[in-house]
């Protein structure tokens, strides 16, 4: 019945569970290693499920080794040094059934929210100890599927299979407006707009995108798209330009966002892994003048978590109609929403929905990290530049797949969350 329910859920049935704290048009498959989408080749084996892999790329990925000012803001640590963990500093069981999303407030590192599959949400506090449950939101009569935190923390935003979206005053725990979806269908993402938090995009089971006005309460007219099946992740990139979504299909989507109406215009249609969900999206832009294309950090229900890169286009000097003629070329061809391959790194992940994420801190290191959850119930940190044994920590404790991670702003903590509703926050090692 959940596998059913939650197209990707498939939970350990309760003689498992333990609650101890230890057809698409346009194509990129992950058997290529080319960033267009003039033809291409499928490695899956018939009626095994199994599929090959590319050769990533070998262009850097961070900035360039002249970004010596970048680098000496966090000091001259190797990557492994800089993911030591102390231990766990708090564990909280306030959730019945599976956390699906935990984050930590914007450029904040004491507070923390988290959804779950029982219907609620919780905000608490991790410092200073004693970590403690701020507030329980309850209004959803189905489980959460997704929250965000908009720009000032003020308000969350969440969504749900009760086909709803709410939003709610943080401070109080009051909830300030519901709405229902437009297709009637369970809702399962959504993401505030990061330009202008008056507009929220959702993601629903049905397969539609929709832009929701939460000052109106409406729909935004020409805010809609459908993808191939279930929206299972959705986000933007820093400027709030370009919108991604995926579903469960294996397809990833990119979208022009109007910053000003809320309009999407459709930019590509790419297939990372055809038939394995796209669980999770995170878009990175590199916060150094050095710097490389952006990237986006894709989880894919087939073992595998991708990183790619997607070209931008340089502004031409002293050119203002070149430009604007070079972005309406980019969105009517879809310029800017092709990928290249650039890492492949190996989790458990075939039935669950698992998050990745970047290290926040990641653009001024000599390396750089990411990190996912696995269904084998640990915590994984990658290298994005080692070809050769990319791994650099694993954590283990939890007694469950781990579904989410989240760094705070200055990676001092990390929150790690599990199929059985329990949350890890793990303390960084600290070292003069």
């Amino acid at each position: 019945m959940l596998n059913e329910r939650f197209a990707v859920y498939t939970y350990l049935d309760s003689s498992q569970r333990s609650r101890s704290a230890s057809k698409c048009s346009s194509r990129l498959t992950l058997d290529r290693e080319e960033g267009d989408f003039r033809g291409h080749r499928r490695y899956h084996s018939s009626g095994s499920g199994k599929f090959s892999l590319p050769s990533p790329t070998e262009d850097g990925l961070v900035p360039t080794r002249a970004a010596e000012a970048s680098r000496a803001m966090v000091g001259d640590k190797t990557l492994d040094e800089n993911y030591a963990f102390a231990g766990m500093h708090h564990i909280f069981d306030q959730h019945s059934e599976a956390v699906m999303a935990v984050k930590f407030a914007n450029d904040d590192k004491a507070r923390l929210a988290c959804c779950s599959l029982d219907g609620t949400l919780s905000v608490c506090q991790v410092i200073p100890e004693p970590a403690t449950v701020l507030c329980v939101l309850k209004g959803h009569t189905s489980g959460v599927t997704d929250f965000s935190w908009s720009l000032s923390n003020d308000v969350i935003v969440s969504c749900s299979l009760d086909g709803t979206v709410r939003l709610w005053q943080v401070p109080t725990g009051t909830c300030l407006r519901v709405v229902g979806d437009c297709d009637g269908a369970e809702i399962m993402s959504c993401a505030f707009q990061p330009v202008n938090n008056n507009m929220i995009v959702t993601g629903n089971k049905k397969g539609f995108v929709h832009v929701l006005n939460f000052s109106t309460g409406k729909y935004v007219k020409g805010g809609s798209s459908k993808a191939s099946g279930s929206i299972l992740t959705i986000t933007f990139d820093s400027g709030g330009k370009t919108l991604w979504i995926g579903d469960e299909n294996g397809c990833v989507y990119s979208f022009a966002f109007d910053v000003g109406t809320g309009k999407l215009s459709r930019a590509q249609r790419l297939v990372v892994c055809e038939g394995h969900p796209i669980t999770c999206i995170s878009a990175r832009s590199w916060m150094s003048r050095e710097a490389r294309d952006p990237s986006l950090l894709i989880n894919c229900g087939a073992n595998a978590l991708c990183l790619y890169s997607y070209p931008t286009r340089k502004p031409h000097p002293g050119s203002p109609l070149v430009n604007r003629l070079q972005e309406y070329a980019s969105r009517v061809s879809g310029v800017e929403g092709s990928l290249q391959l650039k890492r492949k790194f190996p989790i458990k992940q075939r039935n669950l929905r698992i998050r990745s994420g970047f290290c926040p801190l990641m653009s001024f290191r000599q390396g750089a990290c990411v990190v996912s959850g696995s269904e084998d119930m640990c915590v994984y940190f990658f290298d994005v530049e080692r070809t050769n044994k990319p791994v650099v920590n694993k954590l283990q404790g939890h007694s469950a797949p781990v579904i989410d991670v989240s760094f705070n702003y200055d990676e001092s903590l990390l929150a790690s969350a599990d199929s059985e509703g329990m949350v890890i926050v793990w303390k960084r090692e600290q070292r003069s």
